[in-house]
């Protein structure tokens, strides 16, 4: 499996690291040449901020906690706490709930899954950690919550696993690991919005068609109108 990306983007998150979308085909609205294209952050159908609340109302809500992860993420959250730092109660929220814990796994057309790692001190960039919850079967991508100081939260993607580098010692530069990871949203329900989108899309318009959408999905797809759209090229 292959991910197309490159260093020549446009668009920087205020945090110092590039800004783009890692992600499969949207059919012939937005094609991709390899299991993964790197799509610039602009070119994305913009969401409304206004609506991810942390209740994933568009899941029908977390459900009940599960005793087993609401522990685990309770020690992750402590071994956060020791470096001034603190999970998300949106993403305590959705990795302990019933009925949002899989969504990911469920819909994602590439077999990613979700694997919560340990505090990962993120290359470059002291006091900030990160947390990665999601990658893909064949480790081409994973996603990681970034943690700063400041209290500020992200989302961001890599193709390094910076679990593995961190076990290693980390033999590479922290400029080499941090010039490999990029922004792709501001916070980790609209990540899991898009992602849940995107992927529901690409079963639509790779079986029944488009129709069989609900109207906030269509609208999504009609961003990229009905003709291919070319990805970013290096």
């Amino acid at each position: 499996m292959r991910t197309e990306t490159t260093e020549n983007t446009e668009t920087t998150e205020p945090g110092g690291f590039e800004a783009g979308w890692c992600a499969s085909d949207l059919g012939e609205h937005r094609p991709c040449r390899y299991t993964y294209e790197y799509y610039p952050y602009e070119s994305l159908p913009p969401l409304d901020s206004a609506r991810f609340t942390g209740h994933f109302a568009w899941l029908g809500g977390p459900g009940a906690a599960s005793p087993e992860r609401s522990a685990a993420l309770a020690a992750l959250d402590g071994a956060l706490a020791a470096h001034g730092l603190a999970l998300p109660a949106e993403f305590i929220a959705f990795q302990a709930g019933e009925r949002t814990h899989h969504a990911l796994d469920e819909v994602s057309v590439t077999a990613c899954w979700t694997s919560i790692s340990e505090p990962l001190p993120c290359p470059g960039e002291p006091g900030t950690f990160l947390v990665r919850f999601l990658r893909d079967q064949q480790d081409c991508v994973h996603w990681y919550l970034c943690l700063r100081p400041s209290g500020e939260t992200c989302v961001v993607w890599s193709p390094v696993d910076f679990a593995y580098e961190y076990e290693r010692g980390r033999e590479a530069g922290a400029a080499e690991l941090r010039a490999e990871i990029r922004w792709c949203a501001p916070a980790f329900e609209e990540f899991a919005y898009r992602f849940w989108a995107e992927n529901r899309i690409w079963h639509a318009v790779h079986g029944g068609g488009p129709a069989e959408l609900d109207q906030p999905l269509r609208d999504y797809l009609d961003h990229y109108g009905p003709t291919a759209a070319s990805p970013h090229t290096p």
